[in-house]
């Protein structure tokens, strides 16, 4: 293992860390489990994204919405509510099992307390598929101050190849998941496409929507001077939907309405929280919100999270529906291979909404 002194001397590279953090596949994880007293320097972040100058507005949150009954059509008015007004909302009884929910979080465990070794197999220089990927931040070679994050992103594309390739300590969990989410899934796009005048979702548009998935496996160590960086940055999912499960640490906050503050997302548990990404807000010409987010550090406990992210299938083109400007309302995006779009998004730093900014007409 690398000396301790990687992390704390003040000569420490930025190479020596990549060496010991990405390299050697011991993550941030690694560097927490040190002891570290003080934040590598790596890390500090610019004064205002620091998670001290973060404006919370405390007498707000985001809806929760029980989807026990949700053909009743105020579930669907409110589903439609909340991703017009606010872009992010909690689901409780919304049918996904209990144990499964516990079940993935401990399997995040158990990838992650594997030895560093053994997690190396799986990073971009090592991974037997180009769809498993172990890594720490976000995208280390554009970021100017690294996130104290590590993750293992599993893209979706059979049950054969997840199974060939995935890592065992955490497959079954998560294919169980994602398998057992793809009800409530469904149902809440059909609820939001009705609400764009898209009567039902025939296989075009059930590709265009859904046509592919990927699911993370987030890990958030103890932070020295959490204060001073950030789990992860302000940006904007590029999905359809994201469905989050998170646990009971909290460090999630939305943008708020006004875009003056920023609203903490409080733990519910066996709740999901959901969030319309990117590609659903070009869809809909913007109606429906793709709302900035960021999770701060946490200076005593660790945090676990794993959203499974619904997206069109990379050779799709997206742009606002035909049933959305069939009105004559005017396009405020252009059409955008998807693909292009994601690829746009991870060569550079978390940025807010510079992505979807960059799609508008």
């Amino acid at each position: 293992m690398a000396p301790v002194t990687v992390a704390t001397t003040p000569n420490t590279t930025r190479s020596d860390l990549t060496e010991f953090v990405m390299l050697k596949g011991n993550g941030v994880k690694g560097l927490s489990e040190m002891g570290l007293k003080s934040l590598p320097v790596q890390y500090i972040q610019p004064l205002e994204e620091r998670t001290c100058m973060i404006q919370v507005v405390p007498q707000e949150s985001i809806p929760i919405i029980d989807m026990s009954n949700w053909d009743d059509p105020k579930v669907g008015d409110a589903i439609c509510e909340a991703a017009q007004k606010w872009g992010f909302f909690q689901i409780i009884n919304h049918g996904v099992p209990l144990q499964v929910l516990e079940n993935v979080k401990d399997a995040t465990y158990r990838f992650y307390e594997l030895p560093a070794e053994q997690k190396l197999k799986y990073t971009k220089e090592n991974s037997p598929s180009k769809d498993v990927r172990y890594g720490s931040s976000f995208s280390p070679e554009a970021e100017k101050a690294l996130e104290w994050k590590d993750y293992l992103s599993l893209f979706f594309v059979s049950e054969a190849e997840a199974v060939a390739t995935w890592p065992p300590a955490c497959r079954d969990e998560a294919l169980e998941y994602m398998k057992r989410s793809e009800t409530v899934i469904k149902q809440l796009l059909t609820v939001l496409m009705k609400g764009l005048n898209v009567k039902e979702i025939d296989e075009t548009n059930e590709s265009l929507l859904m046509g592919s998935k990927r699911i993370n496996l987030n890990y958030y160590p103890v932070c020295p001077n959490h204060d001073l960086t950030v789990a992860i940055g302000r940006h904007s999912d590029v999905s359809t939907l994201t469905i989050l499960l998170q646990d009971q640490t909290g460090g999630l906050y939305v943008r708020a309405a006004d875009s003056q503050g920023w609203i903490h997302v409080p733990p519910i548990s066996g709740a999901l929280v959901i969030n319309i990404g990117d590609a659903l807000q070009i869809m809909s010409n913007g109606r429906y919100k793709s709302i900035e987010h960021r999770v701060t550090a946490n200076g005593s406990k660790v945090r676990v999270s794993v959203p499974i992210f619904v997206n069109p299938r990379p050779i799709d083109v997206i742009g606002p529906l035909p049933q959305v400007l069939a009105g004559g309302e005017k396009a405020m995006y252009k059409n955008v291979l998807y693909s292009d779009y994601v690829r746009y998004f991870f060569k550079k730093a978390h940025d807010g909404k510079a992505t979807i900014e960059h799609a508008k007409i």
